[in-house]
This record gives structure tokens, C-alpha cells and sequence, in this order.
């Protein structure tokens, strides 16, 4: 029986390996985790930035007293701006920055 536990758990660590792609462990002792979009370029991703922004504006613009009455309309807004910051790439906006600095000397 064991030996078939053994094989059930090493088919279990294999199935995760290939679908369990999502989320990779950061490098560091915290429990994070880190969430890759793929995107095409700088452009889609500021255009998915913008709608994100858009949808919060809505949600918050939202007749908020119905919203009350069924949990499962409300949007959540907080997560979708924390999301939005997350994909905000200042590495990229700093190079631009040090490269006009460069360009305007």
C-alpha cells in the first residue's frame, strides 16, 4: 500500500510542477508570492492600467446602496487599485527619466 502512496504522491508533485505555474515563491523567507501577467508591450499595459482605472472610477461612481443588497455586485475596488500599482513599472518609468536627463544635457 505504500509503495502505491508513493507513487500517487510523486504523480501529485508532477502535476503540480506542470499546471501550478501561476504563482512563483519569491526569493526572499516571506510567504509571497509573485503573479506574472504577459502582455505585448508598454502600450497594452498602460491601456490595461487605464481601464483598471476606468472600472474603479464606475465602481465608485456606483449607486453604492445597491450594492448593499447583493455582496455578490460589489466590486472590490481597493484590490483591483493595489493590483494597479503592482503593475506600474517604475524600474522602466526611472530608465525613461535617466535617459531624458541624458537627451536634455
Amino acid at each position: 500500500m505504500e509503495t502505491n502512496e508513493t507513487q500517487t504522491l510523486a504523480r501529485l508533485k508532477q502535476l503540480a510542477t506542470l499546471h501550478f505555474q501561476t504563482l512563483k515563491p519569491t526569493n526572499d523567507k516571506s510567504e509571497a508570492y509573485i503573479f506574472k501577467i504577459k502582455i505585448i508591450n508598454y502600450f497594452e499595459l498602460g491601456c490595461l492600467i487605464t481601464d483598471m482605472l476606468k472600472l474603479c472610477i464606475l465602481a465608485l461612481d456606483h449607486d453604492m446602496h445597491n450594492v448593499r443588497n447583493n455582496k455578490n455586485d460589489a466590486i472590490n475596488v481597493s484590490l483591483i487599485l493595489e493590483t494597479i500599482l503592482q503593475m506600474i513599472p517604475m524600474d522602466e518609468l526611472e530608465f525613461l527619466s535617466d535617459i531624458e536627463d541624458i537627451v536634455n544635457e
